[in-house]
């Protein structure tokens, strides 16, 4: 079938009529991802290409009735030009007026909305480990901020945005307009953002979610076997009190808000002392602007004893390099190749959507709600019950079309969980 390209005039009459559905989808991301509090404080950190949804999300912040909205720009050129010039000493710590302002928000009860849109070439020749300096000092040194997200106490949303950068990539050889405008496309259709109600929309896929955190919970299996013909033979053990969580969740006190939009995945924390096996990548990883593709790990009594990747293997070991945590996974996350975003045929270069078009696992950080009763527990309390802890967390795809996992149960029954990347009881 021959199509016509879009010329840039028509992709100026396509964002005219994107606009009310992206107003829509500020609104989702305020009231639904975030669920703001009248009184409430707001953090909105945003790439300044994104200035125009970021207004949106300030206003739509102060409707829902925002005590103060306090804005934090971000921008590739200046991250690159940065890291070109400054010696990686300086980025193993973070300044003190940027630990307090982070630390103070989280304090003070702010829900953070981060808006995601970024070149997936932004830092292509960056040394590696300079950006992950400054990702560990953030994680280690600004605690209350970390802890705030880490155990859901401060509400927290990550959702897109189109920077022109990125939409190249998606769309290579579109000129501009064009392309941003598909990628808008892409990401409110992936968002469930463009019907006439996305917010009674999102509380109907939340249905879904519960069904299949309800089968899986009930069984409560001891472990998962993971076998594709990429070579993929991986055995993730489950912790004693484990629980699957996904789609809506909450803060200890109950509050409702969904940390991903969009999100497609059903996830809990695995045992990081008994993984064996090997895992393949299914799709590229880009971390910190560098991709790293190709790429397996071997595991032994749950950690990384072995990798290789054929692009961006200095990016690999510097994930690993991270802690003691980093060899270790920290989440196992499933989910159906019948979803928007795998369906849509697009590579986002982006872990925000990869990442909810293919299963996937979690190097680092695991989830206090993934563990019975352990939003009353210390990270070394978790650690010890088999909740992996770490100052990192990346996630990595790995769930081909053919996919097989089997869940097995305590007294041996084994049960399909995935059959040929899909869910065995769709």
């Amino acid at each position: 079938m021959i199509t016509a390209a879009l010329t840039c005039e028509e992709a100026r009459v396509g964002m005219k009529a994107l606009a009310p559905h992206i107003e829509k989808y500020a609104a989702l991301v305020v009231r639904q991802g975030v669920n703001v509090q009248p009184g409430q404080e707001v953090v909105v950190s945003a790439p300044v290409e994104t200035a125009a949804f970021a207004r949106l999300l300030v206003r739509k912040a102060y409707e829902a009735g925002a005590r103060h909205v306090t804005v934090i720009w971000n921008d590739d050129e200046v991250a690159r030009t940065t890291y070109e010039h400054v010696d990686i000493d300086w980025f193993r710590t973070v300044p003190a007026w940027q630990r307090l302002m982070y630390d103070s928000l989280a304090e003070d009860g702010a829900c953070f909305i981060f808006v995601e849109g970024s070149d997936p070439a932004a830092l292509a020749g960056i040394d590696p480990a300079k950006p992950m300096a400054a990702s560990l000092a953030r994680n280690s040194q600004c605690k209350a901020f970390r802890r705030g997200l880490d155990f859901n106490i401060n509400p927290w949303c990550i959702a897109g945005a189109p920077v022109a950068a990125w939409a190249r990539e998606v769309f290579p050889g579109e000129p501009d307009e064009v392309a941003v405008y598909r990628l808008w496309k892409a990401i409110l259709v992936t968002a469930r953002a463009m019907g006439e109600d996305p917010e009674a929309d999102w509380d109907l896929h939340n249905a879904t979610f519960e069904k299949n955190l309800r089968l899986l919970n009930e069984n409560h299996f001891d472990h998962l076997r993971y076998t594709a013909s990429n070579g993929t033979d991986l055995t993730v053990g489950l912790t004693d009190r484990h629980l699957w969580d996904g789609g809506r969740t909450e803060t200890p006190e109950g509050r409702a808000f969904f940390p991903n939009i969009p999100t497609e995945e059903v996830f809990t924390s695995p045992d990081c002392r008994r993984v064996d096996g090997v895992v393949h990548s299914a799709l590229p990883l880009i971390h910190h602007g560098n991709k790293v593709d190709r790429f397996w790990l071997r595991f032994e009594d749950g950690a990384v004893v072995d990798y290789d990747a054929e692009v961006g293997k200095e990016t690999l070991e510097q994930i690993l390099a991270t802690d003691e945590g980093a060899r270790r996974l920290g989440e196992v996350a499933l989910i159906s190749k019948n979803t928007p975003i795998r369906e849509s045929g697009i590579l986002f270069y982006d872990t925000l959507y990869d990442e909810n078009a293919s299963c996937h696992l979690a190097l680092g950080m695991g989830f206090p709600e993934c563990y019975e009763g352990g939003y009353d527990m210390e990270a070394d309390e978790l650690l010890e019950r088999g909740v992996n802890k770490s100052h990192t967390h990346v996630d990595f795809m790995i769930g081909t079309d053919d996919l097989s996992v089997v869940g097995v149960r305590a007294d041996g029954v084994e049960v399909p969980v995935f059959v040929n990347g899909q869910w065995a009881w769709e």
